[in-house]
């Protein structure tokens, strides 16, 4: 089973890649450079050989660097993976949230009714769906939250707008900027998503002072240290 893991930043790549390394004293492949100038490194374990991809912030540098990768090898499973926001109070700082879907919560037009969504406009689809089994297995494991990941152009800065997220989408656990890019590339190319995010500042009003984005790194290190084997065992069974 070959996996691509696409995340936006080296930062949030490294934590994956330490997580994926049993042995952190033992060298690994050395990171390679795709076209367009996407950093990837590969990390094999028992069944399954898993590529850490850093494709850029935002869901059209994800779309653009995780189709670059998947036109160059072939791939069973696409992961979108690294830290974000979480809806307070299910999914505080330094938790781990698995989308059980993943939505583009800004991605449509203002109307005088409020807020339609580009599906609600006839253009195409605003969720993509991670297999069931496969997002229950990784929550479990992990100690996840299941629930939907929203996906932004623009993190939240306010209590208006993260009232009016909640609103719209009341089972949401966490929003981030990449994870519905690199659910459309997967789907393009025939495969299945999954979401894993590491919380880092609860939705809403912009405070740096209380970001935890180094608690945040290392829960999403420890998560993908207990998901290589969940990806096997679900690439044996899977509910593609």
């Amino acid at each position: 089973m070959r996996a691509l893991v696409v995340t936006a930043v080296a930062a949030e790549a490294d934590s994956v890649v330490a997580g994926l390394t049993p042995h952190p004293d033992a060298p690994g492949p050395e990171p390679r450079t795709l076209p367009g100038g996407y950093s990837i490194t590969r990390r094999d374990l028992a069944g399954i050989a898993l590529d850490v991809l850093v494709a850029g912030v935002g869901p059209a540098a994800a779309a653009a660097g995780t189709a670059t990768a998947l036109a160059l090898a072939g791939y069973d499973l696409v992961v979108s993976a690294g830290i974000g926001g979480g809806f307070a109070p299910a999914a505080p700082p330094g938790s781990l949230v698995v989308a059980d879907a993943i939505v583009a919560a800004d991605l449509g037009a203002e109307t005088p009714e409020g807020f339609v969504d580009v599906a609600g406009l006839g253009f195409g689809h605003a969720v993509h769906l991670p297999p069931a089994g496969l997002a229950a297995l990784a929550a479990e494991a992990t100690g996840a939250l299941l629930a939907p990941v929203l996906t932004v152009s623009t993190v939240t800065g306010s209590a208006a707008r993260a009232a009016e997220l909640t609103a719209r989408h009341p089972q949401a656990g966490a929003e981030a900027m990449e994870g519905f890019g690199v659910a459309e590339a997967a789907a393009a190319h025939g495969l299945p998503v999954l979401e894993v995010r590491a919380v880092s500042n609860a939705v809403g009003p912009r405070d740096r002072d209380a970001w935890r984005i180094g608690e945040a790194l290392a829960a999403l290190g420890g998560g993908f240290r207990v998901l290589g084997p969940v990806f096997v065992h679900w690439g044996e069974h899977h509910d593609r």
